[in-house]
């Protein structure tokens, strides 16, 4: 236990934010802070990813809240992003986001000469895996080193006991064949350079193959297992270090951070409610923490693939892969948010998100952390029409509702196989 360490204190949820959408759903549902990417300069290309207004706009949101913001800065820069980048960073500073997260030595030199009263993260793209390389950062002026993934928990703490600067870890979501993202199997592939923010997750795609063997080690081959489809070599289970919170907050790590700035609102949603009832459980009574039933489903609920614990217990073995599919598994489908309540007239309006009929069974959860049974009943468009059915792309509809439902609650229907 590390209770002496500086940063020793209640870890920060930080969250992704994809888009304006997803950002502020973060924040509602219980993050702390969230991270996102400018339309240049980032890793998340396929992202709606955000303009500097629209930064400025979720950075105001989130400060109305007492919540943060920090943007990401963390491509491998070529000398013409290098001379973009001045003006970018000014205009960062201007928007007031609370820290950038930096990968690379030149864009970093350049942050702390062009704002160098910013505060700079390390990006978990710099692939810091020990005390020494934590310390450079730190003499370097870093605020915060986000490590990378391939730490064990006992590893971390050793790091956390060496060390004063910040440190955030991931806890939850996809995980890499590669050192922290650095991979150059999309561009060799595609021309799609994932270290560039163009990452086309060839690493998940199915490929046909009988033997493989390295050359000095003449009949012995990888153990392959493959059917009809193919098989899936490189195709990595999702990070879920929800059961391992205590060790975590042991080692004085201040941010655990949430990955999925390309997931959906549905899936940002969920599992930042999750894990806020986590932390906050956790951070309450570390000796008697433990994870309820309640929460493993609801972590399924969401688009997902089956959940490992990466490299927090012991270095993965085959069993951290998926060779069959590179398919997501989910329990629940996201079917529509709720935009409105009129308690005297007791209707609740909804935008459809799926196809969704009156008398369906569906659940509602809520902001605050609450689920809710819920049967869609006299259902209306936006004429006050009545009508059986949404079945039209975000169609505006309302439904009777006697319990008043908060804004940007979430209704799913449980998926029938």
């Amino acid at each position: 236990m590390n209770e002496m360490k500086k940063f020793y204190q209640k870890p920060e949820l930080l969250a992704p934010a994809g888009n304006m959408e997803k950002g502020k759903m973060a924040l509602l549902y219980g993050a702390d802070a969230i991270y996102l990417g400018g339309k240049m300069f980032g890793l998340r290309a396929f992202a709606n990813n955000f303009d500097l207004p629209e930064i400025a706009e979720i950075t105001e949101y989130a400060h109305s809240l007492g919540k943060k913001v920090y943007v990401t800065v963390n491509i491998f820069a070529h000398n013409e992003d290098i001379n973009r980048l001045p003006d970018y960073l000014l205009g960062l500073e201007k928007a007031k986001v609370d820290a950038l997260l930096i990968s690379d030595l030149g864009v970093w030199q350049t942050a702390r000469q062009v704002v160098p009263n910013m505060a700079l993260h390390v990006s978990t793209q710099a692939n810091t895996t020990n005390f020494a390389g934590v310390q450079a950062w730190e003499q370097l002026g870093a605020e915060r080193v986000v490590l990378a993934r391939e730490l064990s928990l006992k590893e971390i703490a050793e790091i956390s006991a060496k060390t004063q600067v910040e440190l955030e870890t991931f806890v939850h979501g996809a995980m890499c064949i590669s050192y922290s993202g650095r991979c150059l199997l999309s561009s060799y592939l595609t021309g799609r350079d994932g270290n560039r923010g163009a990452c086309t997750q060839a690493c998940r795609w199915e490929y046909n193959m009988y033997k493989l063997g390295e050359q000095k080690r003449p009949g012995e081959y990888f153990d392959l297992e493959e059917d009809e489809h193919g098989t899936y070599v490189m195709n990595s289970k999702d990070l879920c270090l929800i059961e391992y919170l205590p060790e975590l907050m042991d080692a004085g790590v201040c941010s655990l951070k949430i990955e999925g700035r390309m997931k959906s609102v549905h899936y940002v949603a969920t599992v930042v409610s999750v894990y806020r009832k986590a932390i906050d459980a956790c951070w309450a009574d570390r000796e008697h923490y433990s994870v309820p039933d309640a929460w493993i489903q609801e972590l399924n609920k969401v688009s997902h693939r089956q959940y490992t614990t990466g490299f927090a217990v012991a270095k993965p073995d085959r069993n951290a892969q998926v060779y069959t599919s590179s398919k997501y598994e989910q329990t629940h489908d996201f079917v529509g948010i709720v935009t409105g309540y009129d308690g005297e007239a007791k209707r609740a309006y909804f935008e459809q998100r799926n196809n969704v009929k009156a008398g369906e069974q569906l659940e509602l959860l809520m902001p605050d952390g609450q689920l809710v049974p819920f049967v869609l009943q006299e259902m209306q468009d936006e004429e006050g029409v009545a009508i059986d059915c949404a079945p039209h792309a975000q169609q505006k509809f309302s439904a009777h509702s006697d319990v008043e439902l908060l804004p940007m609650s979430l209704l799913r229907r449980k998926v029938v196989k």
